[in-house]
């Protein structure tokens, strides 16, 4: 019963609060629908540490979507085989980790070590940070060091398996019972952040400034007294 709770009903709450929490923070509280800018204080650590985040979380995200997402029969069929998706997923993957990591903990540490920071910060912020900062972590441990030490592990054939089936509604929970307890701790605490993210400061990333190229420049004048 606990696994099922687990890997069938813990993920579906979650998802569930993900969207009808957003939905009611647009429609009932849409003025706090901001990233809450701190670079007015300190802009040194934030530079570094948001530029190497955002330059790793985004290839991060899109190896996720091909691991999780797309069977690994469709990629052999396309010519990808399981040696060269091993080299990008663990390789190329870990780099790009690393990087993401380490511009969390820069951001982390930044926002708990900045006395002014910190007096700015309510608690979802600091949730929100270390959160992000152990979920990073696990993921690049079970990418470095649970691959390694578990190399018959294929995650293609239980993680992703188990992962596409909640899109049709019939997850088998079984499929998780031998996935290693890092690969376990990464997911659920991703749906615990997923939970949480519609009443935090993550909600900005769907602010995307799609029309920010496009708009008129604003001309300023100076006014001759």
């Amino acid at each position: 019963m606990f696994n099922q709770f687990l890997w069938v009903i813990m993920p579906y709450l979650c998802i569930a609060i993900f969207f009808i929490g957003h939905l009611a923070r647009f429609k009932f509280d849409k003025f706090s629908w901001t990233a809450k800018s701190s670079e007015f204080i300190e802009k040194k650590q934030l530079k570094w540490g948001s530029l190497m985040f955002h330059l790793g979380i985004i290839p991060v995200a899109m190896g996720h979507i091909v691991g999780l997402l797309i069977p690994a029969s469709w990629l052999t069929a396309v010519g990808v085989s399981d040696h060269l998706y091993h080299i990008g997923a663990v390789y190329i993957g870990s780099i790009f980790g690393i990087i993401t990591l380490i511009g969390m903990l820069l951001l982390t540490a930044r926002r708990v070590t900045k006395k002014n920071i910190r007096r700015l910060s309510s608690a979802s912020d600091i949730i929100v940070n270390f959160l992000l900062l152990t979920i990073i972590f696990m993921g690049c441990y079970a990418t470095l060091v649970t691959n390694a030490t578990i190399p018959s592990f294929d995650y293609r054939e239980t993680i992703s398996v188990w992962f596409r089936q909640l899109f049709i509604f019939s997850p088998n929970a079984d499929l998780m019972l031998q996935v290693p307890l890092a690969f376990k701790m990464h997911i659920l605490l991703g749906f615990i952040i997923m939970a949480f993210w519609p009443f935090t400061r993550l909600v900005h990333v769907w602010s995307v400034p799609l029309t920010y190229a496009s708009r008129s420049y604003i001309i300023y004048r100076k006014h001759k007294v």
